[in-house]
Order: structure tokens, then C-alpha cells, then sequence
């Protein structure tokens, strides 16, 4: 029974924000509250499962709200300018270069493990160019998103060190072989950069840009009016070391992310506009970005809150494990890469890591296969797991893009799934795990 309502809520939660019935604010909160009710789950035991996992969210949607703000104020006083116009020199505009430069800069920022940073920075440098050239958004958010799944599986990237806790593995045992697929991964996405952007060079063509300041210009400005008198052109090396200080600090786990973020929206906001009506207006501005993206955060506390609180998750990793054929025994590590990709799609990496992998692995076991080589197996899904309506970095990207998660998905599925599988073969051929054994 809650094996059906696990997936049945989540099946009905997709379609109904991939076909824009629902908003996804609305259709987190509506749709695993009757899913809960019609299992029998109700009164104050429904309220501490949202409760509890609107509190497990909620240091993500204070930091996401403060990130936004920061490098909000960051965009108006004009410290990205000068990477802008660096990058527009070097692209020409070139629609191919801009996505392939898009592919490198989101690999690069990557490194740090932080999804959140890597789409903040990204799309603060790279969004200005595909406006100005008249390119598709979805470009942007589809290679920064795969890029970032790759990148992600390093020894201090979430997935990893969640997948070594789990199976009591060495990180580095897991991490060293997957370097060549995680190479392979990367160069598939700058692949994949190169067609996309080829196709919207074809599309639109190239556009001069050099020896134009007032294109240049352009590209670099807000629309509203009043621009000009925000930038803070003075204080551009106190913002940047103010901003690299923070990523610094972040990366090093001074303080955690969303105090971090506080404490830096603060000093920027003071610094850079130290009249308080010129700090409200800024917050004021800001806010229509970061209101949507915090308010669906808590929304997906209550899902995820539901989801675990009912059960549910247990009994669809249970039922996954009940399907599978003693004859496929020999072929669990590619039956775990596989599975990966949905399945931490559907439900969060603690639920698939820490409660679908060990009891996988302790099967696996008996047939000859290791607990490193499933740790490494069950990391193939990440770049679809990004793309999972429960990933709360997702969501900044698309709102900081300013387009919609399901047009996002829609475009970025069909890649994500063919980059994971183009790092599977690679695996298998370095014997990273094996296909079957014998």
C-alpha cells in the first residue's frame, strides 16, 4: 500500500508540474498531503511530518535567500562587469562559444562541491550574454546542471562521501578509478555545449560585438532605469575579495552556508550602499527573485517531510528489491547504475544511499561483487539526479534563469541520461565495477 502511494504521489506530482497543471509551489504542499490522507495519515502526526521536514530545509532557504540577495547587490554594484566584457571579447558573439564557455566555467566553479555557488556564479556571469544575444536560456541551465553532476562525485561532493559512509569504504578508493569516467562525463558535456551552441549559431547567426560600446554596454546594464548610478566601480576589488573571501570560507566550512551567506549580504549591503533607503530599495528589488525560490523550499520540506514521515520511502526501496530475479544477482552493479538514475530522482541521495545501497551491496556481495565497486556504481545517476524536482539547488538555477522547471527537465533529461550512460560504459571498461560476473 505505501509502495503505491510512494510512487503514485510522486508520479502524479510530475505530471502535474511537467504539464504546467500545477505550479511547483502548489503541487508540493497539495499533492503529498492527500496522497498522506487517503493512506490514513492525518492530525497532528501529518503536522510533525511537514514540520519536521520544513525544519530539515530550512538552513537551504535561509542560505538561498541571502545568496540571492548578495549576489544580487554584487550584480548592481557592477562587480561581474569586467568578467562580462572579458568574456564577450573572447566569444565575439559567438552563440557556440558562449555555450561552450558556459560548459567551462560551471565545470571550473564546480570544484568546490557546491551546487548552489556553482549556478549563482554562473548564471550571474553567462545569463547577461544569452540575453543580449537573443539565446535560449535553457542552454545555460542544461550544461551548467550536467556539468556540475560530474564535477559533483569528488571526494568532498555530497554523493560520494555519502555513498563511502554508507558501504564503510575508503573515499579515495571510490573516487581514484572513477576519475576516467568522470573525464569521459565532462568531455561529453563540452560535446554536447559544442551542438547546442552550434545550433543556436545557426539559428541566430554571429554578432559582432567588438569595437561597440554600446552593445558592450548593454549586455552589461539592467534594463531599469537609474543603473548607471548603482555601480560601485571604486569598491570593485573590496567586492571581490569580499566574495572570494566568502566562497573561501564556504569551501573550508568556517561557518555553515546560509550564517556565511547572512553575514556577507551585510557587509556587502553596508559597504556598497550605506544609505538606508538605498538598502531597502536593493532588498526590495531582490526579493521578487528570492520570495518564489525560498517559498518553494519550504514547500518541499513538507514533501520530503511526508514521503519519509509516512514511510514510503522505505517501503518503494523495499519493493525495488523485492522485483529483482535471483538470476540477475551476477548483474547488480549495472542493475545499481541503472537504478541510480531514477531512483534518485524520485527520492533524495540519504534515501537511496543510505537506505537502498547497503542492503543492494549486502547482496551483491554474495556474488562475488564489492562493496567499492557498488559505492562507485551508485554514483552514475547524478547528473539525472540534479534534474529531481526534490534537489533545492534545482531551483535556483531555473529561478535565477528565469525559466520554468519543467521546461528545464523536459529539455535536460534526454541528455542527462545519455552523459550518465556514456560515464557507465566508461566505467565498465576500465573495470571500475563490473557488468556481470562470473
Amino acid at each position: 500500500m505505501l509502495t503505491l502511494l510512494g510512487f503514485g504521489m510522486v508520479i502524479a506530482f510530475m505530471a502535474l508540474i511537467m504539464t504546467k497543471r500545477l505550479s511547483p509551489l502548489v503541487a508540493l504542499i497539495t499533492i503529498p498531503i492527500l496522497f498522506a490522507l487517503i493512506g490514513g495519515f492525518g492530525g497532528p502526526e501529518l503536522g510533525k511530518m511537514m514540520l519536521e521536514g520544513i525544519k530539515t530545509l530550512a538552513p537551504t532557504g535561509v542560505m538561498l535567500m541571502f545568496a540571492i540577495l548578495y549576489f544580487g547587490v554584487m550584480i548592481d554594484a557592477g562587480m561581474f562587469d569586467p568578467v562580462i566584457r572579458r568574456i564577450l571579447k573572447a566569444v565575439g558573439g559567438d552563440p557556440l562559444k558562449v555555450v561552450v564557455g558556459t560548459a567551462l566555467l560551471a565545470a571550473f566553479v564546480s570544484l568546490d562541491g557546491d551546487g548552489s555557488t556553482t549556478y549563482m556564479i554562473t548564471v550571474a556571469a553567462m545569463l547577461p550574454l544569452y540575453r543580449r544575444l537573443g539565446m535560449d536560456a535553457l542552454s545555460l541551465t542544461c550544461v551548467t546542471i550536467l556539468a556540475g553532476g560530474v564535477m559533483n562525485l569528488t571526494p568532498w561532493g555530497g554523493p560520494l562521501a555519502r555513498a563511502a559512509s554508507a558501504l564503510h569504504v575508503d573515499p579515495s578508493d571510490v573516487f581514484v578509478p572513477m576519475i576516467p569516467s568522470m573525464i569521459v562525463g565532462i568531455v561529453g558535456v563540452f560535446g554536447l555545449a559544442y551542438v547546442l551552441g552550434k545550433r543556436e549559431r545557426q539559428r541566430l547567426g554571429t554578432i559582432d560585438l567588438h569595437g561597440s560600446p554600446e552593445i558592450l554596454d548593454s549586455a552589461l546594464l539592467p534594463a531599469e532605469e537609474g543603473a548607471l548610478q548603482l555601480k560601485r566601480p571604486r569598491l570593485l576589488w573590496f567586492n571581490a575579495t569580499l566574495t572570494v573571501a566568502l566562497m573561501v570560507c564556504l569551501v573550508l566550512g568556517v561557518l555553515p552556508l546560509s550564517v556565511l551567506f547572512m553575514v556577507g549580504f551585510s557587509i556587502a549591503v553596508v559597504v556598497n550602499y550605506p544609505c538606508v533607503k538605498l538598502q531597502r530599495e536593493r532588498i526590495s528589488e531582490h526579493a521578487k527573485n528570492a520570495l518564489p525560490v525560498v517559498a518553494v523550499i519550504f514547500a518541499a520540506g513538507v514533501f520530503t517531510g511526508i514521503l519519509s514521515g509516512t514511510g514510503m520511502v522505505e517501503a518503494m526501496s523495499g519493493s525495488f528489491l523485492a522485483i529483482i530475479p535471483d538470476a540477475w544477482g551476477p548483474y547488480l552493479a549495472t542493475i545499481t547504475a541503472l537504478a541510480s538514475m531514477p531512483f534518485t530522482f524520485f527520492i533524495s541521495n540519504d534515501a537511496f544511499y543510505y537506505g537502498v545501497l547497503p542492503i543492494v551491496s549486502q547482496a551483491a556481495q554474495t556474488y562475488g561483487i564489492t562493496p567499492v565497486e557498488m559505492a562507485r556504481a551508485s554514483l552514475i545517476g547524478q547528473p539525472v539526479h540534479l534534474l529531481s524536482p526534490l534537489v533545492p539547488s534545482t531551483y535556483l538555477l531555473v529561478g535565477l534563469a528565469g525559466v520554468e522547471f519543467g521546461d528545464h527537465q523536459k529539455f535536460t533529461l534526454k541528455w542527462a541520461v545519455l552523459i550518465c550512460l556514456l560515464m557507465m560504459f566508461t566505467a565498465m571498461a576500465c573495470a571500475v565495477f563490473p557488468f556481470v560476473v562470473r
